[in-house]
């Protein structure tokens, strides 16, 4: 090295110590790169290759990232018969891949953001048959852009056709799907074998379908569980295939709405007494333990008749009076009735008979 190369790199040694403002080594440049994305997933969905990943929040150097403009996705095609080309950049870029989407991060279309992840769906030219690797590119506001992702690789496959013969039983608190499996896959080509299933859920019938389960290869049935009763559901069922590591997802089904509701009527009353007097009976009895009922019937037989209901009361009362009574002897009942929106009724009380004047 010359005495003058020498004396120029301890000036700006110099320079870039007074810059920081303290003593010590200065940064190198590479430590102040965002840090590389480290969870890069993709999967074939219907007719598109989604990807998905989370920002980085730091640098290379662990200090926090603060300014994470944007993301570049680079794409690699090839038969799969070799391993993928390493992914190294370069003068802004990497060789030998095609950038096949700049996302920024202050208006990400066409990405979205789900929480802290990024999807991006790459549907640009895709061949039936062909290996597309991604890697996924961080860059700072200064335009630093960090070191690649780990590669991503997918064969791109056709996926299922939607399931058939989707439908929704209510249960209480639970809804009880069954389904058919597809013909053939979207090219038109036969299901190659059992495929597992995606069920997805939404509140209302133009709400967003969100995954909430999938199941195992070749099931046709799923019951959800811990769900409101007297709240409508709307379901789609996905078929989903695995092939050459891909994992494939069809397009979902029509919805289907399905509403659970309460099933288990309430325990019935008890201890039921009554007085009679000229046309006119009281009942009173012991009320139901049950915390949702909202009312209690009355029944009223003859000596060998059937019971008719005569009258009920709001919860919580416990008493009810039968006016117009004709005389003779008649057989009361009481049940419980919940507040569900089809309400369910309670087994009946004891008998109370009386002699009506």
């Amino acid at each position: 090295m010359s005495g003058r190369r020498a004396l120029g790199l301890a000036l700006l040694a110099a320079l870039a110590l007074v810059a920081c403002g303290k003593k010590g080594p200065p940064v190198a440049p590479g430590l102040r790169l965002p840090a590389p994305v480290v969870d890069l997933s993709a999967a074939v969905r219907e007719a598109a290759i989604e990807l998905a990943w989370t920002n980085p929040a730091h640098r290379v150097d662990r200090t926090r990232l603060r300014d994470l403009t944007l993301a570049r996705v680079y794409r690699v095609e090839d038969d799969g018969s070799r391993e993928p080309p390493s992914a190294l950049l370069a003068n802004g870029g990497i060789a030998g891949w095609s950038e096949v989407a700049t996302i920024r991060l202050a208006a990400p279309e066409p990405a979205t953001l789900r929480g802290n992840r990024v999807v991006f769906s790459d549907d640009r030219g895709l061949a039936l048959g062909r290996r597309y690797t991604y890697v996924v590119v961080a860059v700072d506001s200064l335009g630093r852009a960090g070191p690649p992702s780990q590669r991503i690789s997918v064969a791109y496959v056709a996926a299922p056709e939607p399931p058939v013969a989707v439908a929704a039983r209510p249960g209480e608190r639970e809804a009880r799907l069954t389904w058919q499996p597809p013909a053939r896959l979207s090219d038109g080509g036969p299901i190659p074998g059992p495929l597992a299933y995606e069920v997805l859920r939404a509140g209302a019938p133009d709400a967003p379908l969100t995954p909430v389960a999938r199941t195992a290869e070749g099931a046709l049935a799923l019951t959800e569980r811990d769900l409101e009763n007297d709240r409508s559901y709307y379901y789609a069922v996905r078929a989903v295939r695995t092939e050459a590591g891909t994992t494939v997802y069809g397009a979902p089904s029509a919805r289907v709405a399905v509403t659970p509701r309460k099933l288990t009527p309430p325990a019935p009353p008890a201890d039921l007494a009554a007085i009679a007097s000229e046309q006119t009976v009281r009942l009173s009895w012991k009320p139901s333990p049950e915390s949702d009922v909202s009312a209690y019937v009355v029944y009223r037989a003859g000596a060998g008749g059937p019971f008719v209901r005569v009258g009920s009361t709001p919860a919580p009362g416990t008493t009810f009076t039968d006016r117009g009574v004709p005389g003779g002897a008649w057989r009361y009942a009481v049940t419980a009735q919940d507040s569900a929106a089809i309400r369910n009724e309670s087994a009946r009380s004891n008998e109370a008979t009386v002699t009506v004047p």
